[in-house]
């Protein structure tokens, strides 16, 4: 496994990080662990080996928002904090001392997960750019104009919504390579997916629908598992 895909998570229960350990290493992670504070610093002190590091903010001796104020100065390692359910000021501080996201326990390892490649998409901005079109775009049969927001297949208009038409815009003008649902969820809704969230699934099918009844029997948007959604670019 690449270091490139290393994690650190900071907690002293140990059940949990290895229920969360198990639970991503089928995603392409390794999750190193620290029980404590002190424990924490000496894995820090390779803190390059890590893409990102989840810290609880309550254990035992230092806490997770004492280490926090320790480290930040010198590492920006992104950080997810762990806290539990109704502290409201645990999760204020750690965000003003420059934590990157929160949780509370107990946490689904899912929603983690999903929260984890939020925050790192937004820590390497420069490699994951996605434009919304500036001039029109035509592909598999699907002609996109952004300064009318307007959407034809063949001779007829489309009629989309706003967030349809937005959906379809970032798709078609990154075709032939796959959106996350994180991302489009940003890009489209302007907020963070959630647990459970299908918002996006469902402008994605309504989308889907409105291009299907036009060009019938034809995949334009496939759904890659787990990940997000790609309009197939046309190879001609």
């Amino acid at each position: 496994m690449s270091d490139k895909q290393r994690l650190l998570m900071v907690d002293d229960d140990v059940e949990l990080c290895e229920l969360i350990g198990d639970y991503l290493s089928h995603e392409g992670f390794t999750l190193e662990f620290a029980h404590d504070a002190e424990q924490a610093c000496e894995r820090l002190k390779r803190a390059d080996r890590y893409l990102l590091m989840i810290l609880d903010v309550m254990m035992p001796g230092k806490s997770g928002l004492e280490l926090l104020q320790q480290i930040r100065p010198q590492i920006q390692l992104p950080v997810i904090m762990l806290t539990g359910r109704g502290e409201d000021i645990d999760r204020i501080l750690g965000l003003e001392m420059g934590a990157d996201d929160y949780l509370s326990k107990p946490c689904n390892p899912r929603e983690l997960l999903a929260r984890i490649r939020a925050v790192l998409r937004r820590a390497e901005p420069q490699q994951r750019t996605t434009l919304f079109p500036d001039a029109p775009v035509s592909m598999s049969g699907v002609s996109l104009d952004p300064g009318v927001r307007e959407v034809r297949v063949a001779d007829e208009q489309v009629e989309l919504t706003g967030t349809e038409f937005n959906v379809l815009a970032y798709l078609l003008a990154n075709a032939g390579s796959v959106l996350e649902k994180e991302q489009l969820t940003e890009l489209v809704l302007h907020r963070k997916l959630a647990a459970y969230d299908r918002a996006i699934d469902v402008h994605v099918s309504r989308v889907r629908q409105k291009l299907g009844r036009l060009l019938p029997g034809r995949e334009l948007i496939k759904t890659v598992r787990g990940v997000g959604y790609q309009f197939i670019k046309d190879d001609l």
